[in-house]
């Protein structure tokens, strides 16, 4: 019975993978594999693009933060010159710095506050791709039980039917086996008998002459 099964397991866990991988372009799960294939291309394609938005993200901050800084540093220096006898080139000089400084930290703000929103999105339409993907292998599964329970049955009853064959015989084996067991005990069971009444028979013979 454990063979029985286990040839079973093996053969419906090759019809299984055979499913799984099917040619078959008229076939559902090939198309719904190549689909998947696919979906999971793009889904990757939208994981990596977030990453980069991240790396990208961070590189911003960090030049956001630096001309912040670089402003605030003109910012003092231009009040230290414009209160210093003879600093006017040097007063200038800070001022201009810190106008540009204090621009470019404007754009990279307005950067930064703009991928956040791209990254929100990314984030969405990624997290909504991936539900998808869960739900179309869920579909994938299904389409594989249902093509594998149909083959199921058939394989069943092709590996019961071949396990009759050899149990019949072994049936048939027992039954003789038994019919001769009932044979030789019979005739042992006759022979004693004989013994016994012809043992008798001369007893009695005996006791006649006897008297």
């Amino acid at each position: 019975m454990t063979d029985f099964f286990t040839k079973l397991k093996k053969t419906l866990e090759a019809d299984l993978y055979e499913v799984m991988e099917t040619k078959d372009k008229k076939h559902p799960l090939y198309k719904l594999n190549q689909y998947l294939r696919e979906s999971e291309n793009e889904v990757g394609q939208v994981q990596r693009l977030i990453e980069r938005q991240y790396r990208l993200k961070d590189e911003v901050k960090r030049e956001h933060q630096t001309a912040h800084d670089m402003a605030q540093k003109r910012k003092g220096q231009a009040e230290i010159a414009r209160g210093t006898e003879g600093a006017e080139e040097l007063y200038e000089y800070a001022v201009r710095e810190q106008t540009i400084y204090e621009e470019r930290a404007s754009r990279l703000e307005h950067m930064l506050v703009q991928i956040e929103l791209d990254l929100k999105q990314l984030e969405e339409k990624f997290t909504a791709m991936q539900q998808s993907l869960k739900d179309m292998h869920i579909k994938r599964l299904e389409l594989m039980g249902q093509d594998n329970l149909s083959k199921v049955h058939g394989k069943m009853e092709e590996l019961i039917e071949k396990g009759r064959v050899p149990n019949g015989k072994r049936k048939s084996s027992n039954r003789e086996s038994d019919s001769l067991d009932m044979r030789v005990r019979a005739n042992h069971y006759g022979m004693i008998m004989d013994t016994r009444l012809a043992a008798m028979e001369k007893d009695v013979k005996n006791r006649g002459d006897l008297s």
